[in-house]
């Protein structure tokens, strides 16, 4: 019985073998992908979308709420962003609350669009590792075994295998984990500015909520001067 266990294992750990392989190359093309994609988005989209914020939001405010479409029109918001700037701004009859319910909404939306871009290779980063132990640790044992007949060939064979998925297992992690840090950098500012301009927006179209408030705090200050 226990020597069927043994065989059974060795099937299926021998079996994994190609799997692995494949799934390492494939973590290797996705990687690379993800380097020309960095690269485009470096030279084509992200020189496109710098926003000057601090010159936004001065715009903004001198130009009051009738002219915010224009604004962010004109503005190197992505068009994703601009639509959710223009719904906030076209719900600006609704309570506050429900405005502020809308903005967190919106800004929680557009944190997930920027995580599902970083999914990819925050997964390879995570696999590639695991992928390359389990392709280097599968050919040790056939290794093992010939070592111990003497067959030198077989050993080499199964020691290239080892340090080849590795190698792929290894340099497809690290190169996704550095294009996921850089992401994340660059997602984490484009973030805050649109969270930013978003207050910004909201505390324009809020304003008729504000100004209600001002004039119910005069007359509560009149009546109890009376």
């Amino acid at each position: 019985m226990h020597f069927l266990l043994n065989d059974i294992l060795h099937l299926i750990g021998q079996g994994i073998l190609v799997p692995c392989q494949i799934i390492l190359i494939s973590l290797i093309v996705i990687s690379v992908w993800q380097v020309g994609d960095l690269f485009v988005e470096l030279f084509m989209e992200r020189r496109k979308t710098k926003v000057d914020v601090l010159a936004l939001i001065k715009d903004i405010h001198e130009s009051g709420p009738e002219f915010l479409r224009e604004i962010i029109e004109a503005s190197r918001f992505i068009h994703r962003q601009k639509e959710a700037l223009y719904m906030l701004i076209e719900s600006r009859d609704m309570p506050r609350a429900l405005l502020i319910a809308m903005a967190h909404k919106l800004l929680v939306t557009e944190e997930a669009e920027y995580e599902k871009t970083t999914a990819s290779t925050d997964l390879v980063a995570k696999l590639g590792p695991m992928f390359g132990l389990l392709g280097t640790l599968i050919p040790l044992g056939p290794g093992i075994v010939a070592l111990g007949e003497g067959d030198t060939a077989i050993l080499s064979a199964s020691l290239a295998i080892a340090f080849d998925t590795a190698i792929a297992g290894v340099s497809s992690a690290a190169v996704s984990y550095v294009i996921s840090n850089i992401r994340k950098r660059w997602y984490d500012n484009y973030l805050i500015n649109f969270e930013v301009v978003m207050e910004c927006v909201l505390e324009e179209v809020a304003i008729k909520y504000v100004l209600e408030e001002v004039a119910m705090e005069r007359m509560l200050e009149e009546v109890s001067a009376r």
